[in-house]
């Protein structure tokens, strides 16, 4: 019997301190999930669902490997949050699945219609790829074995929707149970009612290039996988990186096709052929050792750089019509890759919603002088002399040359010059954010995906 794993997000403990995700108010992210994951669980179970429930004090890798050691042909897993963010005006659920995989998108749709049908008044955020999220991925969609989605069911910070996570909290539960209910359905209604006695996968072409790759690779649970021979070939070593999930078939070690993107291997998929097509960035005219380097040329577009913006906020491009125009003419009188500047810029504000201790009307993209505690930070006269410094600040950062115009940043003689040349080098230091330069890259790549660049 197929079996459904629920798994409630936080409450375990990471590097060896128990994490309770957001609190507000009084109330944590655990708390909040926990007690809707138990009702979700006898919910399901008086349906005659079989429903496995992760450990509360299990870490996110220890939770994927609790999974993956106890799956079956036919299973899904779910894991349940709620965000926080400096915005408290943010609301709304949200549903991520893996990147390129059309089939676990419906089932995120499917996952959130479910909920929304039992809590119309929390807002949707709509199904998106794990590659919107702030890293760029999530290990519970691209590492549990079985299909996974993890969904936020709204803010914990907006007032509204920690009001409806608090009093409809059975009615969450049973709209996560409908969905799971159906989802479950449609793996389990198109399974064999015998199994075969050697699993078989389907195969699919491979192009690297425009030109044929010499193997071929497979599907499994709708995600293309391709030979780990492949990314060698790629000077990509996968050998003992333990975030990639492998599989043997046929003596074959296969890698899933969208962990690539990670190395900034650019993946497109033809469906009339059945080909993975994957590019590297020298094909598009990227210098892949270049790409995180913060003293550089951007390859990003005017246009393009609009388009981002104005596709992850419209109301952007409203309140700062020519940001784009300036990131671009700014770094380039510095030296500064633009593109970088102008990602960071998309990290610290979510795009230009600012909230939290800066507001848009000090014109500071880029958290300069905010250390938190309300401190509100430097403010600027104009979107010009801030992103002017913002992009000194990267300089004084990556680079020991002299400036070429006046300064403006008024904490730029506290950098130790040249002391962050790579992207990742800025976190601890920019941010107290271990992962700052992580998310600005995983900034970067989505740019680049939506410019055609990779």
């Amino acid at each position: 019997m197929a079996q459904i794993f629920i798994s409630a997000g936080h409450g375990g403990f990471e590097n060896g301190i128990r994490d309770s995700g957001a609190t507000v108010d009084g109330t944590t992210e655990a708390q909040e999930m926990i007690s809707i994951r138990d009702l979700i669980v006898p919910e399901l179970r008086s349906r005659g669902f079989q429903v496995l429930s992760v450990p509360d004090d299990l870490s996110l890798q220890d939770s994927i490997n609790w999974i993956n050691a106890r799956t079956r042909s036919g299973d899904i897993a779910l894991e349940i949050h709620v965000g926080a963010f400096q915005n408290t005006e943010v609301r709304g659920a949200t549903a991520y699945y893996i990147s390129i995989n059309e089939a676990r998108k419906s089932q995120a749709e499917l996952m959130l219609l479910a909920l929304l049908r039992r809590v119309p008044q929390l807002p949707s955020r709509g199904a998106k790829p794990d590659t919107t999220a702030g890293m760029g991925r999530l290990a519970f969609c691209r590492q549990v074995i079985p299909p996974s989605i993890l969904m936020e069911l709204g803010y914990l910070t907006n007032e509204r929707d920690r009001s409806l996570l608090l009093s409809r909290r059975r009615e969450f539960a049973l709209g996560l149970a409908d969905g799971l209910a159906s989802w479950s359905r449609t793996i389990t209604g198109n399974a064999p009612t015998t199994p075969p006695t050697t699993t078989q996968f389907p195969t699919v072409n491979i192009t690297i290039n425009g030109g044929l790759y010499g193997e071929q690779g497979i599907i499994v649970s709708n995600n293309s996988y391709v030979p780990i021979d492949l990314a060698d070939s790629l000077s990509i070593d996968l050998s003992n990186n333990d975030d990639i999930r492998k599989v043997r078939y046929g003596n074959i070690v296969y890698v899933k096709t969208v962990d690539l993107r990670e190395f900034n291997i650019s993946i497109g998929w033809d469906g009339a052929s059945r080909t993975v097509q994957l590019k590297t960035p020298s094909s598009l005219g990227i210098c892949p050792g270049l790409i995180d380097q913060i003293m550089g040329h951007g390859n990003a577009s005017e246009v393009s750089l609009m388009m981002f913006l104005k596709n992850n906020n419209e109301a952007a491009i409203r309140d700062f019509p020519d940001l784009h125009k300036i990131y671009r003419q700014e770094g380039v009188i510095e030296g500064v890759n633009y593109d970088i500047a102008f990602c960071q810029m998309c990290v610290e504000t979510s795009f230009l919603r600012f909230g939290g201790d800066v507001q848009a009307s000090q014109n500071n993209f880029a958290g300069i002088g905010a250390i938190g505690g309300s401190a509100a930070g430097a403010a600027f006269p104009s979107a010009r002399i801030g992103v002017r410094a913002q992009i000194q600040h990267l300089k004084a950062y990556a680079s020991k040359e002299p400036l070429v115009q006046e300064l403006v940043d008024p904490r730029f003689k506290f950098v130790t010059r040249g002391s962050a040349v790579l992207v990742g080098q800025l976190s601890e230091r920019w941010a107290a954010d271990p992962n700052y330069g992580e998310k600005i890259m995983a900034m970067v790549r989505r740019l680049y995906e939506s410019a055609k660049l990779l």
